[in-house]
This record gives structure tokens, C-alpha cells and sequence, in this order.
């Protein structure tokens, strides 16, 4: 049973507030902020305690999404319901941030009008709500030059507007039947890579979590069919098919997905619904397909006048075709470090100490495979310890792998029936993200 849902900024900003028992006042929302700024650490506990009143809160697109109750609720359950809540106002809305919720208040009271009654939930269901929400989002997409490059001579099309953009999903799910807008839908298959290399370069840990996830905006799509390829295996089973072999460890599928022709042929089953959905979840446990991404090859010492010398070697093992883009590289530093001078490889990288988290950011925009770039640190760092070079590292990356998988998962066709009458578009994308991705030096 919920008392009260409100949705903060990142600095503590109200944009939305209901009370559905009026059993607490609204000077709860001060309070939580209080205690969530006052701890220490980046992620604070899920569930706070302020007397007999219990927050339970999620992050999602910089945003504190909070559930307040004074029962004895089960904190599973609300914290399903306001990731779930979240989903349905980025279907509703379009995108996740302080811009879009401001702009979509009136939407948004809506939606928790239909999805809560005194309390108490009744549905997170698009293909249910949809039928009783009336407010159309509002969307706002600023001017950009970027978008100029998509248009040709006289405003022809030009083969780069051929791509879907990341961005082109980012809309409402009403836009398609009431606004006029596009019928296409939108398959990504999105990967996020552990990994942990020792100080020799060996693979020490290598975890691999995936996903297929759905997003519809077609008005009617009564079934689609998913094939994923025929070499794909689930555990330590014999390897299927001819090709390259793609294997993971567990699996596991919507609830709407039906699985008849998956044993056979590999294929998924299921009717969309407008929004987003994850049709399919797969994780691989200590094996990576192909050599990691990144090797990095790093030379430390001290020179005569007492600085620290870094210099750093990093390599990037993907295919000459593929790139890397977004490339963080964090070192951390000793103690008492004041200052960097850096000598960089190519002119569009950048490097920055940081001193509150004792750090140096390299950051890399695009780093194409085959490819080797280099750093040089000099660090004044007047009170070193006796054992600084004891002090550096871990280093940690953080990057973004386009139009790549690392378990080697494709899409094989995307079909829907039946045949949409009017012109309907179906993009593929394919991203890998490091959710962790340690080197020891």
C-alpha cells in the first residue's frame, strides 16, 4: 500500500508530488532529500527509514522516483512498481529527464490518477491504459546543425538519413496513432561487459549480461517474429548448426513470448504492445567469445625531480571496421597529487585531474579498432608517500561498442503479420556498454 509517490531532481527540485492517503504531510519530500544528500557514498540504500514512515526510492534519468508507506509492504514490490512507473512515463513522454517531466506534469498526474486508487495499484499496463489516458505528451527537440547533415541538395535524402539514429526511438508512444507520426518499431540488442584483467594481462573475470528489447509504434501489429541465430545455445548443450558458435548460460523470456518454434528454428513469438518491453534476457559467466576490447600497457616511475611519470599504452582489439566511442580511461592517483601535465597522442583526446576523487580522466571520443593511442602524465605530487606507485590504480574503463555484440548474437529477420497496409519501418541496433571494466597496473 502506497501513501505517497513524488518524482525529484538531481538537486532536490519538486516536480511532482500525490498523496493518495494523506497520511503523511508533504514536508516528507525535504526529508528524503536530507537523508539521501547527507550520506556518504554514490549509491545510498534503496530503503530509509524516517520514523514510522518507509522511502523506498530508484535513479532512473538523474531522477529520484520515491514510494513512501507506513504498512508493512513489501519493498520488492514497490520498488517494481516504480522502475515500472518509470518505463511508463519514458513510453508516455519519450525520454527520461527533469525537461521531459516538467513539460508532461498534467501527463503524468494522469497516469498515476489510472495506475494507483487509494493506494493501491491497479495496472502498469500500456495496452490498458491506453485506453483511458487523453493527454497528449509534449515533445521538444532543440535545433541542432547535426541534424543538417542528414539533408542533401534541395533537401534530398542523403544515405546517412537511410540510419536510424540512437534518438529515433526517444519518443511517445501516441505519437504513431495520434500525432501523425512514423509506424516503425525499434529491436535493440544491448550488452554489458565485466571484466577484470590482472597486472600480467591475463583475464582474471569476464561476465556478459544481454538483452532484446522491444519498443512499438505501430497501431496494430497482431504478431512478430524474432529470429535470432540458428548456432545460438543455452549452457553447456552441443552446439547447434554450422556457423560460428554463439553459446550463453541462462536465458530467460518475457512472459508474452511464446517459445514454440525456439527449440526448432530459434525464433520468438509474441504481439507487442505500444511501449517498450524486454522480450529476452541472457547472461554468459566467465568467458568472453573473443579477446577483450581493450589492452593497456602502462610504464610507471618517479624521475629526478621528484615527479610521477605515467605513461600509458592503450590498445584497442576490435575489428578494423569497428570503433569504440566515448572512451573514459580513469587512473587513480596518490595522495597529495596537486597537478598534470599530459602529452596526448592525437588532438582530439583530453585528460583532467580530478582532485575531489583523486583521479585522472582521459577521455577518448572515438577509438577505432587496430588501433594503439598513448599517454604521458606528469604528476607534481610534493607529499608522495613512500610507496606511490602503490597508490595508482586500478585503472578503469568506460565506453560504448556500436553495432556490436560481444556474445555474438544477431538478429536473423524481424517479421510482422500481418503486413502493415501503410509504409512501416523496422530497425536492428546493436550496442555493447562496459558496466565494469577494471585493469590492474
Amino acid at each position: 500500500m502506497i501513501s505517497q509517490v513524488f518524482i525529484l531532481s538531481s538537486q532536490g527540485d519538486h516536480l511532482i508530488y500525490k498523496d493518495f492517503r494523506g497520511e503523511a504531510g508533504s514536508d516528507v519530500v525535504g526529508v528524503f532529500y536530507e537523508k539521501v544528500t547527507a550520506l556518504t557514498g554514490d549509491q545510498p540504500p534503496v530503503v530509509m527509514n524516517h520514523g514510522d514512515l518507509h522511502f523506498v526510492h530508484v535513479r532512473q534519468g538523474g531522477l529520484y522516483w520515491v514510494a513512501t508507506t507506513t504498512a508493512d509492504s513489501s519493498p520488492f514490490t514497490l520498488i517494481e512498481f516504480l522502475n515500472r512507473l518509470a518505463a511508463l512515463v519514458k513510453d508516455y513522454c519519450g525520454s527520461l529527464c527533469e525537461k521531459s517531466v516538467q513539460m508532461n506534469f498534467a501527463l503524468i498526474y494522469e497516469l498515476l490518477d489510472e495506475v494507483v486508487d487509494y493506494g493501491y495499484i491497479q495496472t502498469t499496463s500500456s495496452d490498458v491504459l491506453k485506453n483511458f489516458i487523453q493527454t497528449e505528451a509534449v515533445c521538444s527537440k532543440p535545433f541542432s546543425l547535426f541534424d543538417l547533415s542528414n539533408v542533401g541538395l534541395f533537401g534530398a535524402e542523403t544515405q546517412q538519413s537511410k540510419v536510424a539514429p540512437s534518438s529515433a526511438a526517444t519518443r511517445p508512444v501516441q505519437s504513431s496513432r495520434e500525432q501523425g507520426g512514423k509506424s516503425e518499431i525499434f529491436v535493440d540488442v544491448i550488452e554489458r561487459m565485466s571484466v577484470v584483467i590482472g597486472s600480467n594481462g591475463v583475464v582474471m573475470k569476464a561476465d556478459v549480461e544481454g538483452e532484446i528489447r522491444v519498443k512499438c509504434f505501430m497501431p496494430s501489429c497482431s504478431e512478430m517474429r524474432i529470429g535470432l541465430n540458428e548456432e545460438f545455445s543455452i549452457g553447456k548443450s552441443q552446439i547447434r548448426g554450422y556457423g560460428a558458435a554463439v553459446r550463453v548460460d541462462e536465458c530467460s523470456f518475457h512472459q508474452a513470448v511464446r517459445l514454440d518454434e525456439f527449440s526448432s528454428s530459434r525464433i520468438l513469438r509474441l504481439c507487442p504492445s505500444p511501449g517498450e518491453q524486454t522480450v529476452m534476457q541472457y547472461q554468459l559467466s566467465d568467458e568472453l567469445p573473443s579477446a577483450p576490447p581493450f589492452r593497456l600497457y602502462p610504464t610507471i616511475e618517479r624521475d629526478s625531480g621528484g615527479r610521477l611519470l605515467m605513461y600509458l599504452k592503450l590498445r584497442c582489439d576490435l575489428l578494423p571496421r569497428s570503433a569504440a566511442i566515448n572512451v573514459c580511461v580513469t587512473i587513480p592517483v596518490p595522495r597529495g597529487s596537486v597537478s598534470v601535465s599530459q602529452e596526448l597522442s592525437s588532438p582530439d583526446q583530453s585528460a583532467e585531474l580530478k582532485l575531489q576523487s583523486r583521479a585522472i580522466e582521459w577521455r577518448i571520443p572515438r577509438f577505432p579498432g587496430g588501433t594503439q593511442l598513448s599517454a604521458l602524465f606528469k604528476l607534481e605530487a610534493p607529499a608522495l608517500g613512500p610507496a606511490p606507485l602503490m597508490e595508482v590504480g586500478p585503472v578503469v574503463l568506460a565506453f560504448e561498442l556500436p553495432h556490436l555484440t560481444v556474445t555474438g548474437l544477431q538478429i536473423r529477420f524481424l517479421r510482422l503479420s500481418p503486413v502493415q497496409p501503410g509504409p512501416s519501418q523496422r530497425w536492428i541496433r546493436y550496442v555493447t556498454h562496459s558496466d565494469s571494466y577494471v585493469i590492474r597496473v
